[in-house]
């Protein structure tokens, strides 16, 4: 008897029919939006990181001016 783990039972509740084309190796009819999605959910995390990267950006300037201007009081 196979085991089942607990991500195959959330994959199957929620959507039988692509638990089923993962474990039939049958394609999807909609290959071409599903290749449409994987790109912009690419797209959509590459400008995650940019924007995570920009707000460490700039919280580091603030500090950095924030040194300088302390630094010019003393």
């Amino acid at each position: 008897m196979r085991k089942i783990s607990a991500s195959e039972l959330g994959a199957f509740s929620y959507c039988r029919r692509a638990w089923w084309y993962a474990h039939t190796g049958e394609k999807s009819e909609n290959q071409p939006e599903m290749e449409l999605g994987n790109q912009v959910h690419h797209v959509h995390a590459r400008q995650v990181k940019q924007s995570l990267l920009l707000q460490w950006l700039g919280v580091g300037l603030v500090l950095a001016g924030v040194i300088l201007l302390l630094w010019s009081l003393l």
